[in-house]
């Protein structure tokens, strides 16, 4: 009679365990290159907590909308702006639109003294090269850009062809990193990340938020995705406490009034 007990024990825990298995669901996220370290860190806590997995595809904002438009298959979309998420919702290829973040810039350098001298360094421009995310397509370049004419140094600058532009804001921080840009206007959040290559190494100078337009960050459901379901379980995962002390741990603010879109 034990023999049997164990053995319908052993059967019912199998069948519970390949159910659960068969009940588990994979999504494809596109992110925002500048969000790279809070998305993995947020996915890995959504996927401890629901048994789901999460497959993230990082880049430039601009690049990501693109392959939505083309049909890419992803089943949720995480910008570093609100405008192209709602050109999606507007097209009727997207849902759920809501603000999840709002991203702050910084000046950084490995080697010059940026945190107290950054409007001198910028109006001297002696230096090689000065790093920016591509302002066609990277939300943080247009504000880079936006900040150095509050300054009255964009014309200079690009007269003398000392910026470069990276493709996504993690391009730009490897400018930086590497020496190829003595200086660059990166997201604050690669600088106070606890496994940043920066850590401990250089200065940054953060901007005040009212010289450039807010770096809202809008999240959205792919229409097309097969995996509803589970994309609006990752979305509510996004707005829930412990994904917002995540996102604020990484330099980003929450704004107050995050709407949302149908």
């Amino acid at each position: 009679m034990k023999k049997l007990s164990a053995a319908v024990l052993g059967t019912t825990f199998l069948f519970a365990a390949s159910l659960s298995a068969a009940q588990a669901d994979t999504i494809t996220v596109a992110v925002a290159a500048n969000f790279t370290k809070a998305a993995e860190q947020i996915g890995q806590a959504w996927a401890k907590e629901t048994g789901n997995k999460v497959r993230f595809s990082f880049g430039p904002t601009g690049g990501l909308f693109a392959q939505i438009n083309n049909g890419a298959p992803f089943d949720v979309f995480l910008a570093a702006d609100t405008r192209r998420p709602e050109l999606l919702v507007k097209a009727g290829k997207a849902t759920d639109k809501f603000v999840y973040a709002q991203g702050t810039i910084a000046l950084y350098s490995k080697t010059l003294p940026v945190t107290a001298n950054h409007a001198s360094i910028l109006k001297a421009a002696d230096f090689a090269h000065l790093a920016i995310a591509n302002p066609k397509s990277a939300p943080y370049g247009a504000a880079a850009v936006a900040v150095m004419q509050k300054i009255g140094v964009y014309p200079n600058l690009q007269k003398q062809k000392k910026i470069v532009d990276g493709e996504s804001i993690s391009a730009t921080f490897q400018f930086v990193m590497t020496g190829n840009a003595q200086l660059g206007f990166v997201a604050l959040s690669q600088l106070v990340d606890p496994a940043s290559p920066a850590k401990n190494i250089g200065q940054y100078w953060v901007p005040p938020q009212n010289d450039y337009p807010p770096i809202e960050q809008a999240a959205v459901m792919i229409k097309d995705t097969k995996h509803a379901a589970t994309a609006r379980s990752f979305l509510t995962y996004l707005r829930s406490p412990a994904a917002t002390k995540i996102i604020q741990g990484y330099g980003y603010a929450i704004p107050k009034n995050a709407n949302t879109d149908s």
